[in-house]
């Protein structure tokens, strides 16, 4: 990352840090904190700072990417990258001794804010013009549920659910599907990108969006104007559950620690046990073995253990208290297996045998990297 686009993106979070008043709480700080930070600061067997670093980094280079510019002067929100972003950075924000939020996520949430307030006359990210039929369907359906998540995730560190906020899940609840096989889920942008643009990941991210609407402040999930759409989720993710890849059975498992009774505890402790038999002898886990997969290019897939499925995992086995023993394996995978030049952790596309140093070849690291740091800091609770 040059100097030169840090500087600008700094530039762009001074002049849009008016539009997150009374978003965040807390001023903005800048993410010099996270490369200046002192040693101390690398505690519990992981570089804290680094991970940062290296996260910010890549907010930097999306918002500085042309392909993410969308209409309004707004950016596209990606699963791969901004949306995990969002759940993690937060994570890092009292060791690195900062009072708000970062400058790049102020840039990341300006542009959501922007977008939510003024939803109706926004373009969807995809045309079905330039994309085929059904792309501004999908992408309108997935922005909606990504502005939720997003958002919710930063309520719920401030206790309070945001009109914002509020907002923004409804522009998703209009859009949930009502009635059909998929009742409860969102019509998914698909461009047969595993796991995040696929046929897959209609599930994934109804799970996480079960998971923000548990997570969001002020009991938001027991209001009786959402109650019918919170039973279509249930009633969607239990329904489809036992076809899903693995991947996907672990993301309901991250999302019923936040919405109880989600999945059984006969499927729980089934999950465990095959996710002890999937662990590698390193303690790590790899994507590749949590679904049937098949890259475009017909290259074979990797079989390491990646950031990527270790750190969900890990997660997930620990906000719901089972398979402990793997968890705490899978922990010091974790620890071990960060890069100490970079702060993040690897991961490999299940779609193309991508450069893993370009930029779409760091697309899984930077989710990896989100997730480890997501699994490392629930272990130490």
């Amino acid at each position: 990352m040059t100097n030169k686009l840090l500087t600008g993106a700094l530039a762009v979070a001074a002049g849009t840090a008016g539009l997150l008043a009374g978003l965040i709480a807390g001023p903005a700080t800048s993410m010099v904190l996270a490369a200046d930070k002192p040693a101390t600061a690398v505690a519990a067997g992981w570089d804290k700072p680094a991970a940062a670093r290296y996260l910010d980094s890549r907010e930097v280079w999306w918002q500085g990417w042309d392909h993410d510019k969308r209409d309004h002067g707004t950016r596209c929100v990606s699963c791969h990258t901004q949306a995990p972003y969002a759940l993690a950075r937060p994570e890092l924000r009292s060791v690195l001794g900062e009072n708000g939020v970062s400058s790049s996520e102020q840039v990341m949430l300006a542009d959501v804010e922007k977008r939510v307030r003024a939803w109706d006359t926004m373009l969807p990210f995809y045309s079905d013009e330039k994309y085929g039929e059904g792309k501004e369907i999908e992408s309108r359906n997935a922005e909606s549920v990504l502005n939720a998540v997003i958002l919710a995730s930063y309520d719920a560190r401030k206790g309070q659910l945001s009109e914002l906020t509020r907002m923004a899940f409804d522009h998703a609840w209009a859009l949930q599907s009502q009635t059909g096989p998929d009742a409860g889920a969102w019509v998914w942008q698909d461009f047969a990108y595993t796991p995040w643009e696929s046929k897959e990941s209609q599930y994934h991210w109804a799970a996480l969006m079960a998971m923000a609407v548990g997570r969001a402040p002020g009991h938001y999930c027991d209001e009786k104007k959402i109650a019918a759409n919170v039973a279509l989720i249930g009633t969607f993710l239990r329904g489809h559950y036992d076809a899903q890849p693995v991947l996907n059975k672990v993301a309901a498992l991250w999302a019923s620690a936040s919405m109880p009774g989600l999945l059984s505890k006969a499927q729980e402790t089934e999950l465990a046990g095959e996710l002890k038999k999937l662990q590698h002898a390193d303690g790590g886990w790899s994507l590749t073995d949590l679904g049937t997969w098949e890259r475009r290019d017909k290259t074979p897939l990797e079989t390491r253990s990646d950031g990527y499925a270790t750190g969900l995992i890990v997660l997930a086995l620990e906000q719901n208290e089972i398979g402990i023993p793997e968890a705490s394996r899978g922990a010091s995978w974790l620890k071990a297996n960060q890069d100490k030049t970079t702060g993040s952790w690897p991961a490999w596309s299940l779609n193309k045998n991508r450069d893993p140093q370009s930029d779409a070849g760091l697309f899984m690291t930077d989710a990896a990297t989100a997730y480890a740091v997501l699994a490392l800091e629930q272990a130490q609770r």
